[in-house]
């Protein structure tokens, strides 16, 4: 009796683990890829994993799919940015001047943060994606006014 009562909860626990996905969980064929907001250069798309990066607090998740040499402009953000890059090669340079002589190359499976204020710029070498987490809302600050997509 105890062995058939040991089987059967292995066999429920088993089905249980198997059951439906929960909601907070994805694989990448449930990532929904769309636009990106307007201060972010066309040619790219977002994807929002987890909250909402525009709103006034929370946390927020969001993956970058970059063409081939799909450059962001020098920039900085208020809040810290954390970055993993998921695939292809990330390159990212310091300062107020886009130099790629002076980019450092991150590749798949790389982790930076960026505290608030630093100023920095980013390229993409290869398709490359990218997984930026942080504190909302998430702000873009051109060190040059006129590389802000959104004004042209």
């Amino acid at each position: 009796m105890t062995r058939t009562l040991g089987f059967v909860l292995c066999l429920a626990a088993l089905l249980f683990a198997q059951g439906p996905a929960p909601r907070n969980a994805f694989t990448p064929d449930q990532i929904e890829w769309g636009p990106p907001p307007p201060f972010v250069p066309a040619g790219a798309t977002l994807a929002v994993i987890e909250g909402n990066p525009m709103a006034g607090t929370g946390d927020f998740t969001i993956r970058l799919k970059m063409p081939d040499g799909y450059k962001i402009a020098p920039h900085w953000h208020p809040k810290r940015e954390n970055v993993t890059v998921i695939s292809g090669d990330f390159k990212v340079g310091m300062g107020d001047k886009f130099d790629e002589s002076k980019m450092m190359t991150f590749p798949a499976g790389s982790f930076a943060y960026l505290d608030p204020d630093m100023h920095h710029y980013a390229m993409a070498s290869g398709a490359t994606i990218v997984q930026v987490h942080g504190m909302s809302p998430l702000q873009f600050n051109y060190v040059n006014p006129a590389d802000d997509p959104s004004k042209k």
